[in-house]
């Protein structure tokens, strides 16, 4: 990927004209459940239809978009709900970038996040890895799958002959790239690096073989790929019932916002499985929503909030990566630059 594109929500109101409520609507092509050549219109219907929505009703965040979505007929834009619940809730809180956690807002605690290595060369991902370490992070979450399976092992291999179980921890994301045959086999390879977890070993859509393989896996599996499109609950319940994973990865972009993911929240915890938030390449708009929705749990594993680095033309904001850390720094303020 070279760029990614978004749609922002800006709303406001005759009344307040000083008030402006900001969210992203940030689908990624090939991912997403959303058509990218229909979008920007069903974007427009979406809208129009949440702003007959709105009004002075408290309705508490957790169930907006379930409030919102329950005479919806449309197409399912799970970019286009988080969008608008996080411009809605902006706006509520008073145009601030303030979404659900005002201690994170105020820069009072930070989240502790991984250092994520993307695909790349073997010599240019163990590099990656070593600064990623050298500069503070603590667990480390590495792309695999787009290697020989040689190469990744052996740079695992590396990787933990240098920094041992109890001074790094090792993630591994194989964005569905393994066949359940090759997938149980890797994963028996790795059981000796002490792997924290590997995400969606297989492609989504085969809950048996996924069961299967959470069940003989002898490494931790986190379901990642294979939420996305459970938008109702029975669903949601049902999918954990059946594959039984270890772990759950959230990215509220592709789940349908603050609420849905709540929903997940919930019933993972109720049936013993651990999560973790990430974002999805969201711009600091989104990425400052996602990572108040982060603390508001007090997570103590690592969440997946250091996408927003990589762009070179982000906007400017108080979010900042200190360490193995995102914490927001409210003396900087924001600068947003939105065409009149």
């Amino acid at each position: 990927m070279k760029q990614k594109i978004s749609w922002f929500i800006l709303l406001s109101h005759s009344a307040f004209p000083d008030r402006v409520g900001i969210g992203e609507c940030g689908p990624l092509p090939g991912l997403s459940p959303e058509n990218p050549e229909s979008f920007p219109k069903d974007l427009q219907v979406f809208s129009d239809f949440v702003l007959s929505k709105l009004s002075d009703k408290a309705v508490a965040w957790e169930r907006l978009s379930s409030f919102w979505m329950q005479d919806w007929a449309g197409p399912w834009l799970p970019s286009a709900v988080f969008g608008w619940e996080t411009a809605w809730l902006d706006w509520l809180n008073g145009g601030k970038r303030l979404i659900c956690d005002s201690f994170f807002w105020s820069g009072q605690w930070a989240v502790p996040i991984n250092g994520l290595v993307w695909m790349n060369s073997f010599e240019t991902m163990l590099s990656e890895a070593r600064k990623k370490i050298q500069s503070g992070f603590d667990t480390i979450k590495i792309k695999v799958g787009s290697l020989e399976w040689e190469q990744e092992l052996r740079l695992i291999r590396t990787l933990r002959s240098e920094f041992p179980p109890d001074k790094i921890t090792l993630r591994l994301d194989a964005n569905g790239a393994w066949t359940p045959e090759e997938a149980l086999f890797n994963l028996q390879e790795l059981a000796s690096f002490s792997i924290h977890s590997v995400e969606q070993p297989i492609p989504p859509g085969n809950p048996l073989a996924m069961g299967r393989l959470c069940s003989q896996s002898p490494v931790p599996i986190a379901l990642d790929e294979e939420l996305i499109g459970q938008m109702y609950d029975h669903l949601k319940f049902s999918l954990l019932e059946q594959i039984q994973p270890q772990y759950i990865v959230l990215k509220p972009t592709l789940l349908g916002g603050l609420g849905q993911t709540h929903q997940w929240i919930k019933m993972a915890e109720e049936s013993g499985i651990q999560w973790w938030i990430t974002s999805m390449l969201e711009s600091n708009i989104g990425l400052n929503a996602v990572s108040q929705l982060a603390a508001l749990y007090h997570p103590i594993l690592p969440q997946g909030l250091g996408t927003g680095a990589l762009y070179s033309n982000n906007f400017e904001s108080p979010l900042e990566l200190t360490g193995a850390e995102i914490r927001s720094m409210p003396m900087r303020g924001w600068k947003l630059d939105f065409p009149e």
